[in-house]
């Protein structure tokens, strides 16, 4: 299947999911509105709403109301989403995402810091409105995940020493999670049963290991115009991703330096030497067969569910995961 066949399944759910999402920016403070759509409207793939929808299809019909509910939750995904990338684009200084300027390059970081906060507090209140008390209870923990999983990425920065493990971890808290959070949910509105809900949350949990693990790789391997950001993005903040961990571990003596200096400093001096150390000692496949197994895992973790469209979708999600360019 291809990635636009993935999104044609629910095509009419999605286009409603884009427009509550609109709806839902609104406020009596103009700049909060100005930048939520500045950032909203900024591209993006809306996967992780899309995983909201195709889980809830896949487990059961839903009647009307399930079906505004997953409207509902698809919405909160991503707010939840877009306000943890304002706050990431201010930690990282960063001043390009999507191809554009980041909010905070084009206000500061004041604002964007506070719109985040009002975009996580909006996608509450739709919750409640919800009203399922283990989506909610899913939410809350995951949220504080994700925070735990910011701030342990923040204390690898400019650690050479970070363990593929410890890099792994970092990743399923700061990104996984939340994808793992908007299949359950989606599991859980249909009124999904337990077997399945755990079918669903271990692939939210996988695909979203493998789209984190093809991101490292593509800092090593893409344009600034594939990705939407600057190249080297990763080694100017000092994050030790697992291009970077496997290269200090099987790259020539005087890779392994290079890199460690990088990582330590944030450097970006040496960066095409770095990205040919980083494609020479096979670093880039590893990755890959690592995102592979992840991708593998969530199509394994989902054979139970009944066959219909909204299966083969997420089957083809998860391929598409290890596929892409951006």
């Amino acid at each position: 299947m291809q990635p636009t066949q993935i999104h044609d399944v629910v095509a009419n759910e999605f286009g409603q999911v884009n427009e509550y999402i609109m709806s839902q920016l609104s406020s009596d403070i103009p700049l909060i509105e100005q930048i939520g759509y500045y950032i909203i409207s900024n591209g993006g793939k809306r996967l992780r709403p899309l995983l909201v929808l195709l889980a809830a299809k896949a487990s059961a019909p839903l009647d009307e109301s399930q079906q505004h509910q997953t409207i509902q939750m698809a919405t909160i995904i991503e707010f939840i989403h877009t306000s943890t990338l304002l706050h990431d684009d201010v930690v990282d200084e960063s001043d390009m995402r999507r191809g554009k300027k980041t909010a905070n390059e084009e206000w500061g970081n004041a604002p964007s810091v506070l719109v985040g906060d009002f975009l996580y507090s909006r996608a509450f209140q739709i919750m409640v409105d919800v009203g399922s008390m283990q989506c909610m209870s899913i939410l809350a923990k995951t949220t504080n995940i994700i925070a735990e999983g910011e701030v342990q990425q923040l204390i690898n920065c400019g650690d050479p020493d970070t363990t593929e493990d410890s890099y792994l971890k970092v990743i399923q808290y700061k990104t996984a999670k939340l994808f793992e959070g908007a299949a359950l949910c989606g599991a859980v509105i249909a009124g999904a049963n337990e077997a399945h809900q755990k079918a669903l949350q271990d692939f939210g949990m996988y695909v979203g290991t493998a789209f984190q693990l093809i991101d490292d790789v593509m800092d090593y391997t893409s344009t600034a115009e594939e990705m939407g950001k600057s190249v080297g993005d990763d080694l100017a903040e000092g994050k030790p991703t697992l291009p970077l961990i496997f290269t200090m571990k099987h790259g020539s003596q005087e890779a392994v330096e290079r890199v460690k200096q990088a990582i330590l400093t944030g450097g970006l001096e040496q960066l095409d030497t770095i990205i040919n150390d980083v494609q020479s000692c096979g670093a880039i496949e590893y990755t890959q067969q690592k995102a592979q197994e992840q991708a593998d895992l969530a199509i394994d973790a989902i054979a139970s569910l009944p066959e219909s469209e909204y299966k083969s979708a997420l089957i083809g999600l998860a391929n598409a995961s290890v596929k892409r360019r951006n």
